[in-house]
């Protein structure tokens, strides 16, 4: 009689811890950003874009019968892939977490796909890492993104210097995975001469040595493809100070109100581009950030925002907040057919999912995922006139 009582207790908490996890009170997803490193200025808009999408879901009431999502951070660095694995591991391990919002530079995103995310079974949906490497990476269905791969942002530069009539560029890139990866887009799409293509190093006090090469090779306009607040800052200071080149071509990384302020004589009439959008869902994204004291115009707080709100409305579509179902749900619920939900929507769109209809989330950035994963998504051509970012066009 005794081993029947104990078997049964042993069988009735197996049952209630089961119970338990599929009715958990809480679910976490991990923010892992370059909250120090060469993008460390922009990174924390974009964890504030991701947390007020995380704080609308939860002030609906709608989420999973009561569950309440809570976000937890951690730095990638954006450059130190050992780092960044190691947060990563601590977000899984630790802190649990079922999604991760992440990474932002590519390198360290890859590191942590292949050495954390597949090992675990954890989804990532990155705002910001554009590499088109990451497009064959090996996921296991767990790897998205919100902002488009830089073989297109590559062929959109390129456009852009045949439409000015610049025929004759270096370039410099930052010497890890994006900063190659873009430098070969746009070479492949650029018709006009390269004089050089160089690699910098971020974290160094001095590029003289960089500037020099480049501008004995010389070229029109330098194209930088570095990061806002090492690396690519720093090229484009040592520039000036020398008058090596008097007009700079930016990638996404380089787009920075800090940079645009701290180096306005520089970069006046300088042009660059950056994943952005246009319309209903550009401008419900202001209104909402406005109302949370939220840069909503910094770059990839857009992105953000829409990643973190493609992981809970999977989550929702799925029935439970747990890592194969995200993974399952996401391209669903980023796709038509459905009603289209612009931000500020969240609640209106678990609404329809708790009902059994279909959304097609638009969200800020204009979400459509092509492929593995893959964001279709537009970019801002822009031109720095006194010290600000003013759009020409989207491309």
């Amino acid at each position: 009689m005794k081993k029947l009582l104990m078997a049964t207790t042993a069988c009735t908490l197996v049952a209630s811890a089961a119970f338990a996890e599929s009715h958990a009170s809480e679910a976490k997803i991990g923010i892992i950003l370059g909250f120090t490193g060469p993008i460390e200025s922009i990174t924390p808009a974009m964890a504030d874009g991701a947390e007020l999408a995380i704080s609308e879901v939860n002030a609906s009431g709608k989420f999973l019968d009561g569950v309440t999502l809570t976000p937890s951070r951690a730095d990638s660095t954006c450059i130190d892939a050992a780092a960044a694995t190691a947060a990563a591991e601590r977000l899984v391990t630790t802190e649990g977490v079922v999604a991760i919002m992440g990474a932002d530079c590519s390198g360290v995103t890859g590191a942590i796909l292949s050495n954390v995310a597949v090992p675990n079974g954890v989804p990532m949906v990155s705002p910001s890492a554009t590499s088109p490497a990451l497009s064959t990476a090996e996921d296991n269905g767990l790897f998205f993104r919100t902002s488009p791969s830089d073989a297109r942002q590559g062929a959109v530069l390129a456009e852009i210097l045949a439409e000015k009539g610049i025929t004759e560029v270096a370039v410099t890139y930052t010497n890890n995975d994006y900063g190659k990866g873009f430098a070969d887009a746009f070479a492949s799409s650029y018709s006009g001469t390269i004089t050089l293509s160089a690699p910098h190093d971020d974290g160094k006090a001095d590029y003289s040595a960089e500037i020099g090469a480049l501008a004995s090779a010389g070229g029109q306009a330098l194209i930088v493809l570095g990061y806002t607040d090492q690396g690519g800052k720093g090229i484009i200071q040592a520039s000036y100070d020398t008058g090596a080149f008097d007009t700079y071509v930016m990638g996404d990384g380089m787009y920075g109100d800090t940079l645009f302020t701290e180096l306005a004589d520089a970069l006046e009439g300088s042009i660059g581009t950056v994943p952005w959008a246009e319309g209903a869902g550009a401008d419900a994204f202001a209104s909402i950030t406005a109302a949370a004291g939220i840069n909503g115009d910094s770059s990839y707080t857009r992105e953000s925002y829409d990643a973190a709100a493609l992981i809970a409305l999977a989550m929702m579509k799925g029935g439970a907040a747990s890592s194969d179902v995200i993974a399952a749900n996401l391209l669903d619920v980023a796709n038509a057919p459905g009603e289209l939900i612009l931000p500020g929507e969240l609640g209106k769109a678990m609404e329809i999912l708790a009902g059994g209809g279909d959304i097609d989330y638009v969200g800020a950035s204009g979400v459509e995922l092509i492929g593995p994963g893959e964001a279709a998504g537009s970019y801002k051509y822009y031109t720095i006139t006194g010290g600000a970012a003013e759009t020409v066009s989207f491309k």
